[in-house]
């Protein structure tokens, strides 16, 4: 099926791995508007982006000694540990050699190469080809990488059956007003509904996703309701930066007074934590759920379903799937770079305000 709105490419996702495995630099070798958002939001991550601005000459005649000029110049500025170098759709074209300009340039910094592009159908072909690098430079084992691989390709499954990939043409949309399901979210609980709460979000916007979380049992404390908790937040799964989100996390939510109830998996394994998200709510006689981050990975079959999630093309697909309600949190990418704590959401304060508690339980 030709997919007609734009996706994310592999480069980003390449781009996004290294940060995750501790690069503190990423030269792009390719044209200097390449990735350009990418590059800002990994900037203010505190991982710092540079570009061999490859012109039209150097499409033609190749762009090696510009790669060996930049790394040597960034080499000689900084004192980076880790850089990562990775090729793009113009480089990768023309046949760069990069591994030779790497070695041409005798840099100080240790430094790793992924040869990708935006060629590639699944954007989590980059991350794939990121995390092959590293296994091959020894820094993780083939225990991490394989588990890796599973997750991401599961990952594709998922979004090609009900998430971005499924349709050919999805239009973007708000989702529904926020106000009106925070209203029938305070419903349930007036009616002494049990809900479940499932956290199954992505590496960093697990910050802003589980503001929602404790948003719900803000209010649910003030009715009484009971709630379950269920998340995606083993502290001991994943690369280290990724094990750091649900460690931060889960000791905000702690200090809160919220209870996680079940952990579904690691904060990098939301495709496949849906599962286990389903084991576990059959030991439970609830009918009503907000499934928070990436609801269509959740195959949970239940009465009433709400979905949160911060992609206007998910809506869509999730009305599909069966979901009552969607809402999007449209902002969230940029709110949660270069944080280690618990972030305010958008929706997570109408909550608060509907259900009265808008001072929360953060003061």
């Amino acid at each position: 099926m030709e997919i007609l709105h734009p996706r994310p490419s592999a480069i980003a996702a390449a781009m996004y791995t290294l940060r995750d495995l501790g690069a503190d630099a990423i030269v792009l070798n390719g044209p200097p508007g390449c990735n350009f958002r990418t590059s800002r939001i990994l900037e203010e991550d505190g991982v710092r982006v540079f570009t061999t601005a490859m012109l039209e000459y150097d499409f033609i005649f190749g762009g090696k000694e510009k790669l060996i000029e930049v790394l040597k110049k960034i080499d000689k500025m900084f004192s980076f540990k880790l850089i990562g170098v990775v090729g793009t759709c113009a480089s990768m074209i023309i046949g760069e050699d990069i591994s030779s300009a790497i070695d041409s340039a005798g840099l100080k910094a240790d430094v790793i190469v992924v040869e990708t592009h935006a060629g590639f159908g699944d954007n989590t072909q980059g991350a794939i080809q990121t995390l092959r690098a590293a296994l091959e430079r020894g820094m993780i084992d083939e225990v991490e990488f394989e588990r890796q691989k599973t997750v991401l390709e599961r990952a594709t499954e998922i979004e090609k059956k009900s998430g971005m990939a499924s349709m050919e043409y999805i239009p973007p949309s708000r989702g529904d007003d926020k106000e009106e399901v925070a209203r029938e979210i305070r419903g349930w609980m007036e009616e002494g509904e049990g809900i479940f709460v499932i956290l199954n979000a992505k590496k960093e916007l697990g910050y802003i996703f589980s503001d929602i979380l404790l948003a719900i049992n803000e209010i649910g404390r003030k009715y009484g309701s009971e709630i379950i908790n269920i998340a995606n937040l083993d502290p001991e799964i994943g690369l280290p930066r990724v094990r750091r989100y649900s460690q931060n996390i889960l000791r905000d939510l702690r200090e809160k007074g919220v209870k996680i109830h079940h952990i579904s998996g690691g904060i990098d394994e939301y495709s496949s934590a849906g599962e286990k998200v389903v084991e576990i709510a059959e030991n439970y006689d609830i009918k009503r759920a907000v499934i928070i981050g990436n609801p269509h990975a959740v195959p949970l079959e239940i009465e009433r379903r709400i979905g949160v999630t911060n992609g206007p093309r998910e809506v869509e697909p999730l009305k599909r799937m069966g979901f009552n309600r969607v809402v999007v949190e449209l902002d969230a990418h940029s709110l949660v770079v270069g944080v280690d704590e618990i972030v305010r959401s958008e929706f997570g304060e109408i909550l608060r305000k509907i259900g009265g508690c808008e001072e929360g339980i953060f003061v």
